[in-house]
């Protein structure tokens, strides 16, 4: 994990709701944590649980329910659900208290609380819609503003051919600063190396698109960055004319690599990227995303279902269940010390290259309703030790550290 503890992402109390026949589906419930600059935070879990949700949340593929997502600061997702219940559940509460009320003066007092509970909520719901829909404006704003203290001044001096060349660039970088969004700061390696890429569109069209949105509009620099790209994660220059059924799955997948790191993003949501490969070429696209990861410090939220990649792959592990976070630690803390009932399981199912250990390993089954009584207490996301969170209720949370002594 990397020394500096500089928080490039924040998610808190993300909800990812979608509406279905009968009520709403709860894909992702109240999950909340930080990524720091420069690690790689594996997101682990059974097939449904939420985490390719959490993903696309994370990059506005999704509008969030709830909860806010901060990158590098700026808030760039939020939603506004668990105002809007705040308001409704105060009025209920305080209608019953007003009725039961004794005297006018209190039934007034109770009302001022009422009227500021809600004023209160209307400012975050105002404030959190701004936020969603001003966040890229504000940060292309911001690179206007420094493209003009940059070159303002140099063109201001400067006469000629040199002046010329200088208010081209200066025009180039405006026009790039302008339709620049911060969220391209973040990209994403999606599940299937077939279905993310356009059939229609050659290697070269697939890779660049990015820059084209963003902006630029000279060939040659878009040509050689293209096979820059390419020959960074070990295709050849060749390849740029083809198209994406001209290629085997980790080609595939490694032509999906090169058109995230193209953008030069501070982080990268890897969704599950080796998933749907052979177990060699998974090894090769694992040590690709680990060069790029030491090559250009990227920072990286890797989703997976495999805790032996993630293990070796991630500095901490986040462990969801039902669209839920039961468990999050420093990778070999997970692993040495698994609290929760599910993350046993996970980790009893890792088959290991060992006849006499396969015989004898036995599965570990979790069953919520044997393994947890939540009829009276609760669970809340606690912190049995620095760094390791469970989710738990007070008695397990008393034996949680019971055990870790």
């Amino acid at each position: 994990m990397p020394n500096n503890q500089e928080t490039l992402l924040r998610v808190e109390h993300l909800c990812q709701y979608f509406p279905m026949e009968g009520g709403e589906l709860k894909a992702v419930d109240d999950v909340s944590f930080e990524i720091q600059k420069g690690e790689v935070f594996g997101l682990v879990g059974e097939s449904g649980c939420g985490k390719t949700t959490t993903g696309r949340s994370i990059i506005k593929l999704y509008d969030i329910t709830s909860g806010s997502v901060y990158f590098k600061g700026i808030r760039i997702a939020a939603g506004t659900r668990s105002y809007v219940d705040a308001i409704n559940h105060a009025k209920k509460e305080y209608k019953q208290r007003i009725a039961a009320a004794g005297s006018e003066g209190e039934k007034k007092k109770l009302e001022n609380e009422l009227d500021q509970i809600i004023a209160e909520n209307k400012k975050e719901i105002k404030a959190a819609e701004y936020d969603q829909k001003h966040c890229d404006k504000e940060y292309s704003d911001e690179l206007v503003k420094k493209a003009n203290e940059k070159y303002l001044p140099l063109i201001e001096k400067a006469s000629g051919e040199e002046k010329t060349r200088l208010t081209k660039e200066y025009k180039d970088e405006l026009h790039k600063a302008k339709r620049t969004k911060l969220v391209t700061q973040i990209q994403m390696i999606f599940q299937d190396p077939i279905a993310s890429l356009d059939p229609r569109r050659t290697v070269r069209d697939i890779i660049a698109e990015g820059l084209v949105i963003q902006g630029e509009r000279n060939k040659k620099v878009i040509d050689d960055k293209v096979y820059e790209m390419l020959e960074l994660v070990g295709l050849v220059r060749e390849h740029a004319t083809r198209y994406p059924h001209e290629f085997s799955g980790g080609q595939r997948q490694r032509i999906g690599v090169a058109r995230s790191i193209i953008m030069n993003p501070d982080l990268i949501i890897a969704d599950e990227p080796v998933s749907a490969l052979d177990v060699s070429v998974q090894a090769q696209v694992i040590n690709l995303l680990n060069d790029l990861r030491d090559r250009f410090g990227l920072t990286l939220l890797f989703i997976a279902h495999d805790l032996s990649v993630v293990k070796y792959f991630s500095d901490r592990i986040g462990v969801m269940y039902f669209g839920k976070m039961v468990e999050m630690a420093p990778s070999d803390e997970l692993f040495r010390n698994p609290l929760h009932p599910y993350t046993r399981s996970l980790i009893s199912a890792i088959p290991l290259p060992d006849p006499t250990y396969e015989k004898q390993r036995k599965r570990i089954v979790y069953n919520p309703l044997a393994d947890h009584d939540y009829s009276v207490d609760k669970p809340t996301f606690r912190e049995v030790k620095p760094g390791h969170f469970v989710s738990c209720n007070q008695a397990e949370f008393e034996r949680y550290q019971a055990e870790m002594k």
